[in-house]
């Protein structure tokens, strides 16, 4: 699967900016690639679909964290560490979903997401996920607490 083939979009973050009512902030992946693969992947060895918990979100950096800086935003099997889909984003559009989430967050239930992903295969939603982490790397590889959405509570 090639990250071209990956276009990603997100709501409810607008409210950040505008000082609106919170919305939970949601991105939604479209793949245009061959969908048996990303079926695959998307399946657990029990044949069933993997679950939130199941998921990891992270961005990694390209370069040093700036106003130009690229990324890849991933989605990952938590149990087997294998990537599922990776994309190519600009970082600071991601940062400031995860400020919206973190935004979110503060009205939210202890159960509840602090944002929602939605992966969509030959144009219908496959699989969504009601996600409480995403976490954001540098270009060398060391987590940027201040910048990932980590729950409070969670030792990483």
């Amino acid at each position: 699967m090639r990250r071209e083939h990956f276009t990603l979009e997100v709501t409810n973050v607008d409210w950040v900016e505008s000082d609106d009512e919170p919305k939970k902030p949601t991105v939604s992946i479209d793949f245009t690639g061959p969908a048996t693969t990303l079926r695959e992947r998307l399946t657990g060895p029990d044949g069933d679909v993997l679950e939130a918990g199941e998921t990891d979100v992270a961005l990694r950096l390209q370069e040093p964290l700036g106003t130009d800086a690229a990324g890849v935003v991933s989605v990952t099997n938590r149990v087997t560490g294998e990537f599922i889909l990776e994309l190519n984003e600009d970082a600071e559009d991601v940062l400031r979903f995860i400020r919206a989430a973190r935004g979110y967050g503060e009205e939210a239930t202890d159960d509840e997401g602090r944002y929602e992903v939605e992966i969509v295969l030959e144009d219908e939603p496959f699989v969504s996920y009601d996600k409480r982490t995403f976490l954001v790397y540098d270009d060398e590889g060391s987590l940027l607490r201040q910048h990932s959405l980590i729950p409070s509570g969670v030792e990483l």
